[in-house]
């Protein structure tokens, strides 16, 4: 009895919950309108504005008129050119103009009526980098808007062959190569806020348009000041389209265009992919690796497009329906343009959306009403593309931008006066000493809650991104309503700010994935294409049963382990990497050479247990840059100056970058990745405070009183914790700590770590004293914090400098779009030195790590010689750049490869700004040696520092005790591997 009012007790209550859950469901959703009803949000006010957008730019000519004329510039007349060729007969045409990635070229144009213009081009890439292209348009001699000074052109890509299949049964994605073909397009915003082509205004009469090169060359065959045209609506595209309908001999037509099979794309990323997750992928299949969609992470930034081709029988009107799968982003939906033949047919196909849904979608192209779009199609060839859109988002979350830009502004302003952790028991008066800045909360406080009302009626519901933006418009409007609460949640106010950022970026991601399209006649309806329960079971447990005998270790061509001719490879980067690897050896390395490569993905901790057994690989990839010393003290690594073309491989690799894989004039591993130090700084804020860009460490420490007098900081790798930047993969350096600028220093005032022969270190000398005190004396004296998030801090202006790995220059870019144009990265201070000659110069020494390609040891001649050959292709600057873009393609800009390789890194997508920077900071980089021992050398400086950072030690005695006890564990270790010990 009791266990059955037990039962009854629990039913109920579940009963209550899902009725709760119902009605919290059917709540209308909140509306704040009555809260910016009436009010200017336009509005600036003094401290918080943004100036040089495109919306001010719009708005200071808000009266000008749309001239219905085009107007078409002289290419070849310009009145100044730099870094310009004219090019006649070039790809088909008569005469097309040249412009080089650091060309200027201005032409004169004539306007007969003023106002706005949208710039249009046509213009084909050339072979370079494969990078996107970058200008700066100048109307008059003056950017007309911030964004008008990075205008994107995109590339165009397509498969290099046809599919592989390996021998088991897996098919392996075909290389992606360019297309060398004229473009045309329109000058608009790369981000995609901003959906319509940017508009340009003009006065009327005599103008100048001056297109500066940023990034990579472009050739021009027109430049044309276009009208303004309205869009065509379904019922005008209707009524000016010839004929009827289909003839009775095109009823019923179908064809299906999969997804896998688009021919050519924005973005060499936007290749065929495979899923295995749902059972009504076509082409299906759960055991091997079948190429089934396209699209996916890659295919998420506005203007990437994708592109298909398709023929029709005969003219008339077709449907079309998109298979498509939106299951990243709940609460968002997925938009695209579609383009027939290159054009928009109509205003309503500028957008088309998919809406959250884990399985597939049958989208047909239709009306509100349901009734499907009539596109007429003559007989013949016709390509559909359909092109990532932020449709009614984008203005949103352009707004949204903005907005964040302003309150780290109003963020920074109060930070000035209280401090990054105010005291909560004083009344700071905020209110009175800041006026402005509470009718600044007050009014963007009302700009939230409209972004927020309007972004709730265009996805149909409150997701929780953009509810952060609700959870600041309450916070802010409960600091003017309570200005004491300003210094109580002041670190919440930062961080809230840092969450919307956040959520920005991810509502600008447009994710999206393609089966397949299909094209029918009009009175044809597509077959249903939907998983019922017991199809996902079926399917869920063939999953489950393929897991006991397919080898996800192994990838592309496998062949037998006993086979004494294959060379096996382990690669302890990803699955990922293991699967470009693989398809690189499989279609260039072994047709070339004749020897079969085994490629396995193995976790970094089972390389050991398995060279001890004897079961280790003969060659490994990105090994710690500290591993292939280790292992050849053991006699587990082979020395590759054996080989006598070691030296030309080595020649394209700087010195510093393979010191650590040297010991008594052997040298244990080719380098693969590396990384070192460049100083990133706010160029706005650095602006606002009237300082330059310092030079050396002096310069820095004099500039330290006015950024600290506004309670800003810098930030510098400290030993002491985290400090947000990477963390050296040796042990030199810990992991814990980074000890890298304290590297730096020590090579800056010209110590050295271990003495010539190694067998001890010499960091108590004078040189390697100076260099600890000063590195301590940036925490101990100077107050630089030793805990902090670099990329959060920069973001908002706090920290306006920084010294960190140039790999955060990917982080930035990806994560902190509201701070584009107001950032830069260049060389680390140096210390300033005389030479012999008595001429000054600063000494930028910089600490340089990484991984590395190291052979296992082997008695085998032939098996060592096979091995040596495949690490000379790895090696080989291009076997590098190709890995290397095709890595970004696949995991996107945050994970552009960091190649060891000098004449492969400038190939890759970066500036020529950036690279010209970064060669001249890796011109000056050190590498350390790794000696017997050496582990105690980072966890001893490490122990120093913070001894002297928090105990208040003398830091000369520190270093010097320490120095004692990192050599006694070094001769206690040479003594172990027999070594000399002087």
């Amino acid at each position: 009895m009791k266990g059955s009012v037990k039962k009854a007790i629990i039913i109920i209550g579940v009963l209550i919950v899902l009725v709760i859950c119902v009605l919290l469901n059917l709540r209308p959703v909140e509306n704040f309108q009555q809260k910016y009803e009436g009010v200017d949000l336009s509005a600036d006010v003094e401290g918080a504005v943004r100036e040089g957008t495109y919306t001010k730019y719009l708005n200071a000519h808000e009266d000008a008129a749309c001239p219905a004329e085009d107007i078409e510039v002289d290419l070849f007349a310009y009145m100044e050119g730099e870094g310009v060729e004219v090019y006649e007969n070039y790809e088909g045409e008569e005469k097309a103009l040249y412009t080089d990635t650091e060309s200027t070229v201005t032409w004169k144009v004539n306007v007969p009526e003023a106002g706005f213009y949208n710039l249009y081009l046509e213009y084909i890439t050339v072979e370079s980098r494969g990078v996107a292209i970058e200008r700066s348009v100048y109307i008059n001699g003056e950017l007309p808007f911030d964004d008008a000074g990075n205008i994107i052109f995109t590339r165009t890509w397509t498969d290099a062959s046809e599919p592989k299949v390996d021998n088991q049964g897996n098919e392996i994605r075909p290389s992606q190569v360019e297309v060398y073909k004229w473009q045309s397009t329109f000058c608009k915003d790369d981000m995609g806020y901003i959906i319509n082509p940017y508009q340009f205004y003009f006065e009327a009469g005599e103008n100048t348009i001056t297109m500066e090169g940023v990034n990579e060359p472009m050739v021009l065959k027109k430049l044309t000041l276009a009208a303004i045209d309205d869009s065509v609506t379904y019922e005008e595209y209707l009524a000016n389209c010839p004929g009827e309908g289909n003839s009775e001999t095109n009823i019923n037509y179908v064809q299906v265009v999969q997804g896998e099979d688009s021919t050519i794309r924005s973005e060499s990323s936007l290749y065929a992919k495979y899923d295995k997750s749902a059972p009504n992928t076509q082409p299906y299949s759960v055991t091997n690796t079948i190429l089934n969609y396209v699209g996916g992470e890659t295919w998420c930034s506005a203007g990437q497009w994708i592109e298909w081709e398709f023929s029709v029988p005969e003219d008339g009107y077709y449907n079309i329906t998109v298979k498509g799968r939106q299951n990243y982003a709940r609460g968002s939906v997925s938009s695209r343009t579609v383009y027939i033949d290159g054009e928009i047919p109509f205003e309503e196909m500028e957008e088309i959306s998919f809406e959250y849904e884990n399985d597939w979608n049958n989208l047909t192209l239709a009306d509100a009403d349901g009734n499907p779009y009539k596109i007429y199609l003559t007989e013949g060839t016709h390509t559909i593309r359909l092109e990532a859109t932020l449709g009614g988002s984008g203005i949103l979350l352009e707004e949204l931008e903005d907005s964040i830009y302003r309150l780290n502004q109003i963020y920074r302003k109060l930070l000035v006066y209280t401090g990054a952790t105010p005291d909560q028991y004083r009344d700071y008066n905020i209110d009175q000493v800041y006026p402005e800045v509470m009718e600044a909360m007050d009014l963007e406080s009302k700009r939230l809650y409209k972004i927020v009302d309007e972004m709730v009626a265009y996805t149909g519901q409150k997701a929780d991104k953009i509810a952060t933006a609700q959870t600041l418009a309450q916070q802010l409007e409960r600091f003017v309503e309570k200005p004491n609460k300003i210094t109580e949640e002041f670190t919440t106010f930062k961080d809230n700010i840092t969450s919307l950022g956040t959520a920005v970026l991810n509502m600008g991601e447009t994710k999206l994935d393609i089966d397949y399209l299909v094209i029918t006649s009009t009175d044809t309806e597509p077959e249903k294409d939907e998983a019922n329960f017991f199809s996902k079971m079926w399917h869920e447990i063939k999953a489950f049963a393929a897991t006991f005998y397919v080898d996800y270790d192994a990838v592309g061509d496998v062949y037998e382990e006993n086979d004494e001719e294959v060379v096996t490879v382990w690669i302890l980067s990803g699955r990922d990497q293991g699967t470009i690897l693989k398809s690189m050896v499989d279609d260039t390395f072994t047709p070339d050479t004749g020897i079969k490569v085994n490629v396995e993905v193995v976790a970094a901790n089972a390389l050991l247990s398995a060279v001890m057994a004897g079961r280790g690989p003969d060659v490994v990839l990105s090994v710690g840059a500290d591993q292939p010393v280790n292992y050849a003290l053991r006699g587990a690594a082979e020395d590759l100056t054996q080989f006598e073309d070691y030296q030309e491989v080595l020649s394209s690799y700087t010195e510093s970058s393979y010191q650590q894989y040297c010991l008594d004039g052997a040298i244990y591993a080719i380098p693969e990745t590396q990384t070192f130090n460049v100083m990133f700084y706010r160029t706005d804020v650095l602006e606002q405070l009237e300082l330059e860009v310092p030079q050396t460490w002096q310069d820095l420490i004099e500039m330290l009183p006015t950024i600290q007098g506004n309670n800003m900081s810098i930030g510098i790798p400290s030993a002491a914790g985290s400090s947000g930047s990477a963390s050296a993969s040796t042990t030199i350096a810990s992991n814990a700590a980074d000890l890298s600028l304290y590297f730096s220093l020590l090579y800056q005032y010209g110590g050295d770590l271990y003495n010539e022969a190694g067998t001890k270190a010499e960091i108590n000398d004078e040189a390697g004293v100076e260099a600890f005190d000063v590195y301590t004396r940036f925490f101990t004296d100077y107050g630089i914090p030793t805990y902090f998030d670099f990329v959060s801090r920069f973001r908002s202006g706090e920290m306006p400098i920084g010294i960190a790995s140039y790999s955060t220059y990917n982080t930035l870019m990806v994560s902190a779009p509201e701070i584009k144009g107001l950032w830069d990265f260049t060389l680390i201070p140096g210390t300033e030195k005389t030479d012999e000659n008595g001429n000054t110069y600063i000494d930028r020494s910089d600490f340089i790590t990484g991984s590395g390609t190291m052979m296992i040891a082997s008695d085998d001649e032939d098996t060592k010689q096979r091995a040596w050959e495949f690490m000379k292709w790895w090696a080989s600057s291009d076997a590098q750049v190709r890995f290397g873009r095709e890595i970004e393609a696949l995991l996107g800009s945050s994970a552009r490869y960091a190649t060891a390789n000098i004449n492969a890194f400038s190939q890759l997508a970066w500036t020529a700004d950036d690279i010209e920077v970064l060669t001249e900071q890796w011109r000056q980089t050190v590498g350390i040696r790794e000696i017997p021992g050496g582990y105690y050398t980072g966890r001893h400086i490490t122990n120093a520092v913070r001894k002297v950072i928090n105990d208040q030690e003398d830091p000369r005695e520190t270093i010097i005790d320490y120095t004692i006890t990192i050599n006694e564990e070094i001769a206690k270790k040479r003594s172990e591997f027999g070594l000399p010990l002087e």
